[in-house]
């Protein structure tokens, strides 16, 4: 499982931030010249990360959703209770 300071750093990461590191990790696990408990803790970290992109996804997901129509379009944005 991920430590709680590297769960700290990646909740700081923008979406666009965590996607590249999350690419960085797949790199190096598709080349497979990463020894088994390096491998394991990219791993684990790539797994948060991917938590942390699909999180922020959602979030702009619902904001989205919450876009006030009006009769000449987009009048703002109500704030989404769910997030």
């Amino acid at each position: 499982m991920a430590e709680p300071k590297a769960a700290a750093d990646i909740a700081s990461l923008s979406f666009e931030d965590a996607l590249a590191q999350l690419e960085q990790i797949v790199h190096k696990l598709e080349a497979g010249d990463v020894a088994l408990e390096d491998s394991i803790r990219i791993y684990e970290r790539g797994a948060a990360l991917k938590a942390h992109c699909e999180r922020k996804l959602k979030e702009a997901e619902l904001k989205v959703e919450k876009i006030v129509l009006g009769p000449d379009g987009p009048k703002g944005l109500e704030r989404a209770d769910d997030m």
